[in-house]
């Protein structure tokens, strides 16, 4: 079982859309910190922070030459958290199967009866008045 620290950081991270964003444009190819900057119009000192809450998750490595820092995405935090999801996923499948074919049923009921009615209204018509 996934430790819930390790969860709790990554959905946190995660909980953010320029942090999230910032994985997307990790998952294609390793970036500066001044390239995942760029997109968002924010300070290194800002891009920074989001990598440093990426890194604490565990879904980013940040290595250093020279002056340039270079961020790698890490895709097993991310991996680890799919799976604790895909618990909940089959819960709500099943629980959405169930409610599904109950409305199927409602609708088939609605339509029996509807049918009935209007049987029930042509014998009306046809028979004569006194």
């Amino acid at each position: 079982m996934v430790e819930q620290a390790h969860l709790d950081a990554v959905f946190h991270a995660l909980a953010d859309p320029t942090r999230r964003a910032m994985l997307g444009h990790l998952a294609e190819r390793e970036l500066t910190i001044g390239e995942l900057a760029t997109p968002f119009s924010m300070s290194f000192a800002g891009a920074s922070k989001h990598v440093r809450v990426l890194e604490n998750a565990g879904l980013v490595t940040r290595t250093i030459r020279g002056r340039t820092h270079f961020c790698r995405l890490q895709a097993a935090r991310l991996a680890e958290a799919d799976a604790w999801l895909r618990r909940y996923e089959r819960f709500w499948t099943e629980r959405l199967d169930t409610l599904e074919a109950l409305l199927r049923a409602e609708d088939e009921a609605k339509a029996t009866n509807r049918t009935a009615i209007k049987a029930t209204n042509k014998t009306a018509s046809k028979t004569p008045k006194k």
